[in-house]
C-alpha cells in the first residue's frame, strides 16, 4: 500500500463524511434559487455545503467505486438518468445539437429536466459553442459505468432488461455508447473545431480538437464493462464485439497519444499537450504496455521529483514545463491562466498519479501520497467553517475553489483502498 492504515482510515472518514455531506434527501432544498429534490430518491451532487444543486453524472459514476452508495440509491439515480437519455436529437437556441442517445451532464433536481450542456441549470437557454456543439462526451461513459457498478455490486443483472420509455436498459446502453464520434479505423473518439464536443467535464472550458485521449481511455473501459455485461447475459457475439473495440483502443492510444517525453497528449489537434491526468489513468487502467508503459511511469516520476506536476499532492493537468505560452497552461481558453481548469492543482488525478509513479519509483508515490493526506488534513473541512478541504481545486495564494468536493477524495481512496 501507498499509504499507511492511518491514513487510509482517515482519508475513508473524510471521503464517506463528504458523501454523506453531499446527498439530497428527498424534499431536500438545497439553495433558494431551486426547488427541492422532487426525484423520490437521494441524489449524490459533486460536493457539499451550498454548491451545485443538481446530480451530475460524470461525478457521482466516478465515485462508485468507494463502495459507500446503497444499492437502493444507485438504482433509483441509475434509472433517473437512463430516463432523460436523449430519445430525439434536436437543436438548442445557442445552435448546438443534443443527438439521440445522449446522456445529460447534470439532472436539475426539482423538475428532473435534463441538462445536456455544461455553465446553466436552464433547460431553454441550454447549449452553446463556448461548452461545445454537442453533450460532453464523458457522460456516455460514466452511464454504463452507472449500470455496470450497480450489476456486479448488487448482482441484480435482471435491470439491465428493464423497460425506460420503450427501451431495456441494456440496449440503452449500446446507444450510449455509440454516441460519441470514433474513427472508423481505430475506435479512437475525436472531435474538430466545426462541430466540437468536449472531450471531459473537468476541463469543459478549455478547447481541445482532433483525436481525444482521456474519452477513448474512457471508452476504452467502457468496452470492457459491456463485455462483461453480455457475458452476464448469455450473449457472445456481443460479448466478443465490445472486447474487440477495446483491445482496438489500447493499441491504437500509445501510437496516437505517446510523445516523446513518455506522456500521453490530451489530442492530436488544439491543446495537444502532454496530459498528465490520461497518462495517469491510462497506466490505472492497464491501457499501456512494455516500454510505453515504463516511459509513462518514469515521466511522471521525473516530473514529480522537478515539481511540475504537484502542489501539495495535487495534480496539474498540463505539466508547468509545458504550458502553451506564458498567459495559458492549455493552448486555448478564455479560463485565466492559474484558475480552475487553466493550470490549478486538483485531487481528483492523485492516486491515478500515484499509481502510476509507483511502478518507477515507489518511494516518489508514497511521498506524493503523503503530501496529499497531510494537506487534507491541515484543511479538513470538519475543523470549523472556515476550512474547507477537500476543494475542487486550487492554485497557492490564489484560490480554492468548491469546499467539500466529492471526486478529491473518492478518486484517491478507490486507488489507496486498492492492495498494488
Amino acid at each position: 500500500m501507498l499509504i499507511d492504515k492511518d491514513d487510509l482510515s482517515f482519508l475513508k472518514r473524510i471521503t464517506k463524511a463528504v458523501l454523506d455531506s453531499s446527498k439530497i434527501q428527498p424534499g431536500q432544498r438545497i439553495v433558494s434559487s431551486s426547488g427541492p429534490n422532487n426525484t423520490k430518491g437521494v441524489l449524490i451532487r459533486p460536493g457539499g455545503r451550498d454548491d451545485y444543486p443538481a446530480f451530475w453524472i460524470r461525478d457521482y459514476s466516478m465515485s462508485l467505486e468507494t463502495g459507500m452508495v446503497t444499492g437502493k440509491e444507485q438504482k433509483h439515480m441509475l434509472l433517473l438518468t437512463a430516463s432523460s437519455q436523449c430519445d430525439q436529437s434536436w437543436i438548442t437556441k445557442g445552435g448546438s445539437m443534443v443527438p439521440f442517445g445522449a446522456l445529460p451532464d447534470h439532472i436539475r433536481i426539482d423538475d428532473g429536466l435534463p441538462i445536456y450542456f455544461p455553465g446553466t441549470y436552464d433547460y431553454e437557454d441550454q447549449g452553446n459553442k463556448f461548452y461545445g456543439m454537442t453533450p460532453p462526451y464523458c457522460d456516455q461513459f460514466y452511464f454504463i459505468h452507472m449500470a455496470y457498478y450497480y450489476s456486479k455490486s448488487t448482482a441484480d443483472y435482471g435491470i439491465l432488461s428493464a423497460n425506460i420509455n420503450g427501451r431495456k436498459l441494456i440496449d440503452r446502453l449500446e446507444i450510449a455508447f455509440g454516441v460519441p464520434p470514433a474513427r472508423l479505423e481505430n475506435q479512437i473518439v475525436y472531435t474538430d473545431t466545426n462541430f466540437r464536443g468536449v472531450d471531459f467535464g473537468f476541463r469543459d472550458g478549455i478547447v481541445i480538437t482532433g483525436d481525444l485521449c482521456f474519452s477513448s481511455i474512457l471508452k476504452f473501459w467502457s468496452a470492457r464493462e459491456l463485455a462483461e455485461l453480455f457475458q452476464k447475459l448469455g450473449n457472445e457475439s456481443k460479448t466478443k464485439k465490445y472486447r474487440s473495440i477495446a483491445e482496438q483502443i489500447k493499441k491504437a492510444i500509445p501510437k496516437v497519444f505517446a510523445d516523446k517525453k513518455g506522456f500521453l497528449k490530451a489530442s492530436t489537434g488544439i491543446s495537444g499537450q502532454p496530459d498528465v491526468w490520461s497518462t495517469g489513468l491510462a497506466v490505472y487502467l492497464n491501457i499501456l504496455e512494455g516500454n510505453v508503459l515504463k516511459n509513462a511511469c518514469k515521466a511522471l516520476s521525473d516530473a514529480y521529483l522537478k515539481g511540475t506536476i504537484s502542489y501539495n499532492g495535487s495534480i496539474r493537468h498540463v505539466p508547468t514545463t509545458d504550458d502553451f505560452s506564458d498567459s495559458t497552461a492549455w493552448e486555448r481558453t478564455d479560463i485565466p491562466k492559474n484558475k480552475y481548469q487553466n493550470g490549478s492543482y486538483w485531487g481528483t488525478a492523485t492516486g491515478w498519479v500515484c499509481y502510476a509513479i509507483a511502478k518507477a519509483d515507489r518511494d516518489n508515490a508514497k511521498r506524493l501520497a503523503k503530501e496529499y493526506i497531510t494537506d487534507l488534513r491541515r484543511n479538513d473541512f470538519r475543523k470549523g467553517p472556515e476550512y474547507g478541504a477537500p476543494y475542487e481545486c486550487f492554485y497557492p495564494e490564489v484560490f480554492n475553489a468548491n469546499p467539500l468536493y466529492l471526486t478529491t477524495v473518492a478518486c484517491p481512496y478507490i486507488v489507496f483502498n486498492s492492495p498494488f
